[in-house]
């Protein structure tokens, strides 16, 4: 009788049904990069967007160097081809991401129309005055922790008696800013928002140009909210006015540099409110 073979256990052994290595093909491989940047693309574009904070105006609660996602879905128009996707109108006391509604005067011949981040302090309908720095609305004084406080050292009247106060001489304003004047929603000293327009200002009171100085802003040119900050850099203020692609290539050297000493990572994450 024939003794049978025990296998080595270390030797390999082969299977009748070996799998085949399976290459991609090089229209395979640019199919899926297309579908991935496909996916991405439609994400950036209608449900979420990055944003960089590029101003103080907004200090202490949004940062220079802060960077956001932004949510376009909530305060999108409801639509009838999405019925299950939440929206709703924006409502007092949201941080909104939205469009000036007056164009850059800067921009001759080709108007820019600048994208800014405010909180939303009246709907349509609203009664809005600000007596000593404090809104008062519908007759109720506001509070507002998030908002910078007026003191004898910061203390404007046109910005903190509004609008009882006549706006500052057009030369008081940086040039890429436009005055506007409110002769038709003013009642009984009140500023009422007129249907379909909201008003904005800055948590950093006074160092904001918002709606005291360009008006309301219609509700088409609300793009979202942001959700977090998923980055925040120590950056200074100047540093997004400055042209050219020196400077640009400059910054991206000293990020790299100071990446891990200079990010905020008590901010990563964080939650904007």
């Amino acid at each position: 009788m024939t003794k049978k073979k025990t296998p080595d256990p270390k030797t390999p052994i082969e299977t009748e049904s070996a799998e085949e290595r399976v290459e991609e093909t090089f229209a395979e491989a640019v199919a899926s990069i297309l579908s991935v940047l496909v996916i991405g693309l439609f994400i950036l574009t209608f449900l979420g967007q990055n944003y960089v904070i590029p101003s103080g105006s907004m200090e202490k609660t949004l940062l220079v160097g802060d960077h956001l996602v932004v949510d376009r879905i909530t305060l999108a128009p409801p639509t009838k081809w999405m019925p299950l996707v939440h929206s709703r109108e924006p409502q007092r006391g949201d941080i909104v991401v939205f469009i000036k509604p007056v164009p850059d005067p800067d921009a001759e011949g080709n108007p820019q129309y600048l994208t800014l981040v405010k909180r939303l302090i009246g709907v349509p309908g609203d009664h809005i005055h600000l007596r000593n720095g404090i809104v008062i609305l519908n007759g109720v004084a506001q509070n507002q922790p998030h908002a910078q406080p007026t003191t004898p050292e910061n203390q404007t009247e046109f910005l903190d008696e509004f609008p009882s106060e006549p706006p500052p001489s057009i030369d008081q304003v940086p040039d890429s800013w436009s005055m506007v004047d409110f002769p038709k929603s003013l009642e009984n000293g009140d500023l009422v928002v007129p249907p379909g327009k909201y008003f904005m200002m800055g948590d950093n009171r006074h160092n904001s140009l918002d709606s005291r100085y360009w008006g309301f802003v219609p509700r088409g040119n609300i793009v979202g909210r942001p959700l977090f900050n998923y980055w925040s850099f120590v950056t200074p203020e100047e540093q997004y006015e400055k042209p050219g692609i020196g400077n640009s290539v400059a910054w991206l050297g000293h990020i790299a540099l100071h990446f891990f000493t200079e990010t905020r990572w008590n901010r990563t994450l964080h939650r904007v409110r």
